[in-house]
């Protein structure tokens, strides 16, 4: 299994990022797949997760009504927008199959 995630930057309050994972190893469109993060100072948060179809998704309260999860099983790809970042967005994001999960990607949001 390998979990490749990129997309992550620095973006001002109010801005927008598209993280993207390339996974492969596995049967992508055969499992359900989730967004985690990591907060500085802080344990793994689940942030969203999605149907091996993509067509049920959850997520945290935080979050609701500005991050929208999606996947394209064609192309192995999971997929976070994020708009309205926040400053308490701040975090290491991981795509992850169950458990396992990638190297992340760093997400700052700052003036």
């Amino acid at each position: 299994v390998q979990l490749v995630e990129s997309g992550g930057g620095l973006v001002q309050p109010g801005g927008s990022l598209r993280l993207s994972c390339a996974a492969s190893g596995f049967t992508f469109s055969s499992y359900t797949m989730s967004w985690v993060r990591r907060a500085p100072g802080k344990g793994l948060e689940w942030v969203s997760w999605i149907n091996s179809g993509g067509d049920s998704t959850t997520y945290i309260e935080s979050v609701k009504g500005r991050f929208t999860i999606s996947r394209d099983n064609a192309k192995n790809t999971l997929y976070l927008q994020m708009n309205s970042l926040t400053p308490e967005d701040t975090a290491v994001y991981y795509c992850a199959k169950g458990a396992q999960r990638g190297q992340g990607t760093q997400v700052t949001v700052s003036s």
